[in-house]
């Protein structure tokens, strides 16, 4: 790869740096991308493993992510399958960046749900053109989302009740974004495990029990009232129990 880019703002979105998410276990090559990124004014957050990547994305979503293929343990296929299946994730800018050129290879990497593929060696211009291209076709990432007294910003991880702060746990942190973009709705101990906990990972139901009890000591203060509803035999869901 080789190419320097320019100094720029491009990587604006209305008035606050998009976030790019590089995953890349070759070291040397995601240091120049995260500089020349950088340069153009993206954040970028970077991951060396299929693993790291699915940790940093659970923690914060990017607004576009620039995969590798080949890495180590987790595969980048492997990486873009789980993401696609996870809804706050479906629709996540996936640029696939590999050394493997071959159609079948191309037209495998496309079906399974990257937005992209850019085989290696590519100028930094190329990519830079990519990212701008799948930016400009990206439905704006909602920035804050809110229900009732409660507002979360998913961009500087911050979430309130009433203008009080919260601090969240990682899990409770997902458990209550889910649910401020699923208002009302019930779901499961079932449904939330596929949904906010990462694939593969065994958690027993019983444990969903144990992050929502944390959610409501954490959301519920003096005299507010518990946004968490419990419903017997099927769920959670956050609603507001005011008429």
């Amino acid at each position: 790869m080789s190419g320097t880019m320019a100094n720029g703002n491009e990587g604006q979105t209305n008035g606050r740096k998009s976030y790019i998410l590089v995953v890349e276990d070759d070291e040397a090559l995601l240091m120049m991308l995260r500089y020349n990124l950088e340069k153009l004014g993206y954040e970028v957050g970077v991951a060396e493993d299929g693993e790291q990547a699915l940790a940093r994305v659970a923690v914060r979503r990017p607004d576009l992510m620039v995969l590798d293929w080949m890495l180590p343990g987790l595969s980048g296929l492997d990486v873009c399958r789980r993401l696609r299946d996870q809804e706050a994730t479906r629709t996540l800018p996936i640029i696939m960046l590999t050394a493997r050129a071959g159609e079948a290879d191309h037209i495998r990497g496309l079906d399974i749900g990257a937005d992209d593929y850019v085989t290696k060696p590519c100028s930094i211009e190329a990519l830079q053109a990519r990212i701008r291209a799948l930016m400009r076709r990206a439905p704006p990432a909602e920035q804050m989302l809110s229900f009732a007294d409660v507002t979360l910003d998913t961009v500087a991880h911050r979430a309130e009740r009433n203008g009080r702060q919260l601090t969240l746990g990682p899990t409770e942190y997902r458990i209550l974004e889910f649910f401020l973009r699923h208002p009302r709705q019930v779901f499961s101990r079932e449904d939330l495990l596929q949904r906010v906990w990462e694939r593969g990972v065994h958690v027993e139901p019983r444990t969903v029990d144990v992050h929502i009890r944390r959610l409501r000591l954490i959301l519920n203060g003096p005299g507010e009232a518990d946004i968490v509803r419990t419903v017997r035999a099927a769920g959670y869901a956050l609603d507001d129990p005011r008429p």
